[in-house]
């Protein structure tokens, strides 16, 4: 096993090649924002850069995630118009990345009351490097950041007289994941904890990997049932039988990639032994997301007892 010097080394290391991919970028705003509606309360927003559920409530508006920043005018525009003008009071942010987050400066210039973990709050006011991606992304200005944040486990709320569930999910797809739950609609926005039929992004530059997921989703099912409307970060709403699939599907090429990593592979050499071959018909292409694994799965080779 690497001492923890040599580990951080290696891990930044083999970050610098990774593959890139843009978690916020203009071209996810190309698309016109649509409004479907899930009830007389529930809206499902798509094409601002991320899913984005509002609630109209008598007076307010809560919204959870916000798109990306230059999808923002279009989005609050149109919540506006589709909730009679009322003013959004909550915002929840399911994870620090841009495409959930772009409408943080404004409501938060509006006083709104933004939602998070303490994790989220503290990547959205520092400088990241995001290795994976070769970018780096700025400090938020102080109006974008949550100004309501918890640590850990479930937490309530009530909105418009109806009873809101909202908890903390250790390092998944980020160390900042929450999901939030509407026990009287049955809807459960679950942010990027769920892929939606692609392979989900394991961000281990800001914590996030495998076994997380893993553990992550196993709790959502807790929370499901068959009926439950779940909302991941993009894509179609899935059902519990779909997250479990998802849960299944993690849970078995985690095991795999240990046992390759065991064996001294390299992430090549691991994308060549195609421990997703099965899955990936369904999936799609695994290459980053194995490189993803591989990454994150460094990050806790002590609890893993060990990989070389």
């Amino acid at each position: 096993m690497f001492p923890p010097a040599s580990r951080r080394v290696f891990l930044r290391d083999i970050g610098r090649g990774a593959a890139a991919l843009a978690l916020g970028s203009a071209a996810a705003a190309a698309a016109p924002i649509e409004a479907s509606r899930l009830s007389d309360k529930f809206l499902l927003l798509t094409g601002a850069g991320g899913n984005v559920l509002a609630w109209s409530g008598p007076d307010s508006v809560l919204l959870v995630n916000g798109g990306s920043a230059d999808a923002s005018d279009e989005l609050l525009k149109l919540v506006a118009k589709e909730c009679a003008n009322k003013p959004v009071q909550v915002l929840f942010n399911t994870c620090w990345h841009p495409e959930h987050t772009g409408s943080n400066e404004a409501l938060g210039q509006r006083g709104a009351k933004i939602v998070a973990h303490e994790n989220t709050k503290l990547w959205l006011g520092t400088e990241i490097d995001c290795r994976w991606q070769k970018r780096t992304y700025r400090p938020h200005p102080k109006a974008a950041l949550p100004n309501q944040t918890f640590y850990s486990g479930v937490q309530k709320m009530t909105f418009g007289g109806e009873a809101i569930e909202y908890g903390y999910l250790m390092q998944a797809h980020t160390d900042g994941d929450i999901y939030v739950h509407f026990p009287g609609a049955n809807i459960l926005v679950a942010g990027d904890l769920v892929g939606a039929g692609k392979y989900p992004i394991l961000d281990w530059s800001t914590g996030g990997w495998i076994g997380g997921m893993v553990d992550a989703q196993q709790a959502l099912l807790k929370i499901a049932n068959s009926s439950t409307r779940i909302i991941p970060g993009s894509g179609p709403a899935v059902t519990a039988a779909d997250l479990q699939a998802e849960h299944d599907m993690l849970a078995t090429v985690k095991d795999r990639m240990i046992k390759l990593m065991k064996q001294g592979l390299k992430p090549s050499e691991i994308v060549a032994a195609a421990p997703t071959k099965e899955f990936d018909a369904k999936w799609g292409d695994p290459k980053l997301f194995v490189e993803l694994a591989y990454r994150g799965l460094w990050g806790h080779v002590r609890e893993l007892g060990g990989i070389v």
